[in-house]
């Protein structure tokens, strides 16, 4: 259970800059990469999602800065509505929302209701020698429309929850130290993703068409 309901409701708990921060930046290609649990919530998500967002794609965060209790910073996907993310979403084509699960096997969970993008990632991920699962856990599935991932203008997104176990492998370790030097297993990572995610950019010769949500 979330201790806020919504972002109202943590933003008059909790100071902006000392216990959270929000992090953007403005792409062109249609595409928003996001971490609404980054920072010290869900530790290596934001480093993630900027990384896959890159220069071209629009990127979010909204960070933990606590020095200790970040979960309590946790407003689940449904009920996300910090108004720059809220922007973000609803100017944007396609989003790929980053998460962070704690199981410790080294596996990526790909959910959301984009079924198309969703099967091109999860190719080229497991190309690349990373295990990809289609989550059975309701929370893992983002299929709510309401799930932030799909406030996009197709109505359907990517939600990736990428595993404790696997994060760690991306960088030296999960503190915040460790977390400034990333592996091999980082950049082969993302390299994957923003392969697959690229023939949807907005401009692009082969840019899918939209598709409208059933």
């Amino acid at each position: 259970m979330d201790r806020y309901a919504d972002f109202a409701h943590l933003k008059n708990g909790e100071h902006q800059d000392t216990d959270f921060r929000i992090l953007r930046r403005t792409g062109s290609s249609g595409i928003a990469v996001i971490s609404i649990h980054g920072g010290e919530i869900e530790q290596g998500t934001t480093r993630i999602a900027d990384a896959i967002a890159g220069q071209e794609h629009s990127f979010y965060s909204f960070e933990g800065r606590k020095k200790n209790g970040n979960w309590a910073l946790h407003i689940t996907s449904n009920r996300f509505d910090e108004p720059t993310a809220m922007e973000i979403a609803c100017q944007a084509n396609i989003i790929l929302s980053i998460h962070g699960c704690k199981i410790m096997e080294p596996v990526v969970y790909l959910g959301g209701l984009d079924i198309e993008l969703k099967e091109l990632i999860r190719q080229a991920l497991e190309n690349s020698g990373f295990q990809t699962l289609i989550p059975s856990d309701p929370c893992f599935r983002a299929t709510d429309q309401k799930n932030i991932c799909n406030l996009c203008g197709r109505g359907m997104g990517i939600q990736m929850e990428i595993s404790r176990g696997l994060r760690a492998q991306m960088f030296l370790d999960l503190t915040p130290e460790g977390r400034l030097h990333h592996t091999e297993i980082f950049t082969r990572f993302i390299d994957s993703v923003r392969k697959a995610i690229e023939p949807f950019a907005t401009g692009s010769p082969e840019t899918p068409p939209l598709h409208v949500a059933d």
